[in-house]
């Protein structure tokens, strides 16, 4: 995880968090996150980069939509950063009631 760049750790975040999202789902969502476009030529070749490094993994729905599922790998990969993030900042978030 340590060598993903922020947008890819979203990219990943985002997949975990949908079941099977495809490519304009996960588009759609970031949009809304980073409050802007994001281009084709940013988010694909990023999901490539993600579903090689063996976090994700692609299926196809049809010959022109894919969908993307996270790997056990990819779970193992954000429950190590979310712990890694734990240390740092579960003193100053406030307790959920």
């Amino acid at each position: 995880m340590y060598d993903l760049t922020g947008f890819q750790r979203d990219l990943l975040y985002t997949i975990a968090g949908q079941d099977e999202p495809h490519g304009l789902a996960i588009k759609q969502e970031l949009e809304e996150y980073y409050e802007g476009e994001i281009h084709h030529g940013r988010l694909y070749p990023n999901l490539d980069e993600i579903v090689d490094k063996g976090l994700v993994e692609k299926g196809e729905l049809d010959r022109r939509t894919n969908y993307y599922t996270i790997t056990a790998r990819g779970h193992r990969e954000l429950e190590a950063r979310r712990k890694w993030e734990d240390q740092y900042v579960s003193g100053f978030l406030p307790k959920s009631k």
